[in-house]
């Protein structure tokens, strides 16, 4: 007789991306791939290709609560990984949840803008993200400008990223992991700080445009990971795995940046074909 085991339930608090590549839609790809059970809050609606982010539609924060809810009710949460949190309001309603249902495995990716450079969070919002979400983080993966923003630095090395990673770990969260790919080089070296230790996990910088999805994939990886039991340096050497071959076997579609291959896992051993 089979055994049915629980699978590790992880929930994506994010906007949709319609094109598929980031978003609610690469976070689910990304725990299905990874063996765990995803589950959505939809915080905003975007209109977005290849080419970038053409409109957005945040929720009724009533609305964001309520997904919220129906989920931590009845299926269960073992691990929230957040992402697009458009406004004051609906960043209130996610804090409050997380309070309410005792959530610990908080991976919180700060999505200030998109990879393009489109706005996607006011000045009130960050401000919220500082004071009132970060405090509540197991692990936040800023990349090189969001982790400027959060510590006031200018980044130009990894010595920088530690300095950030210091400051932002001052901000309450348990650990924080810098990701070093707007840096020059032939590595892409991501940093994390605990609280007490640096570690480094470098990766061959890989030569393509198509990268849309990073962030949220590398985060919801890790949350992933976390919901199965792994530690969080575990959960983010286990990512930056992941995620490396994601880009590596990234998908050539659209006429822009197009997204990375969450099927990577599933490709023979050195295959790098373009789909």
């Amino acid at each position: 007789m089979a055994i049915n085991m629980m699978p590790a339930r992880v929930l994506s608090v994010a906007g949709s991306d319609s094109g598929g590549g980031a978003g609610i839609q690469a976070d689910l790809k990304t725990v299905t791939v990874l063996g765990g059970f995803g589950m959505s809050v939809v915080t905003a609606i975007t209109v977005q290709n290849t080419l970038g982010v053409h409109d957005s539609y945040p929720l009724p924060p009533d609305l964001v609560a309520r997904q919220f809810d129906a989920l931590a009710t009845d299926i269960g949460i073992d691990a929230v990984k957040t992402g697009m949190l458009p406004n004051p309001e609906i960043m209130a309603v996610v804090v409050g949840k997380i309070r309410e249902y005792a959530l610990t495995r908080v991976v919180v990716d700060p999505v200030l803008a998109a990879k393009r450079g489109e706005s996607l969070m006011s000045s009130d919002t960050i401000t919220m993200l500082i004071e009132e979400l970060l405090p509540h983080a197991l692990v936040v993966t800023p990349n090189i400008p969001e982790a400027e923003v959060l510590s006031g630095l200018i980044i130009a090395s990894p010595e920088d990223m530690r300095k950030a990673a210091l400051i932002i770990s001052r901000i309450g969260c348990g650990n924080v992991v810098i990701k070093g790919g707007h840096l020059p080089g032939k590595v892409s070296l991501d940093i994390l700080y605990d609280g007490d230790d640096f570690y480094e996990f470098p990766s061959p910088r890989i030569d393509t445009r198509d990268t849309h999805g990073t962030g949220c994939t590398f985060a919801s990886a890790i949350a992933t990971f976390l919901a199965g039991g792994s530690s969080v340096r575990e959960a983010v050497m286990g990512a930056k795995k992941y995620i490396t071959s994601a880009i590596a076997h990234a998908w050539r579609l659209g006429g822009g940046q197009g997204p990375i291959n969450h099927l990577a896992p599933f490709l023979p051993e050195g295959n790098h074909k373009k789909y």
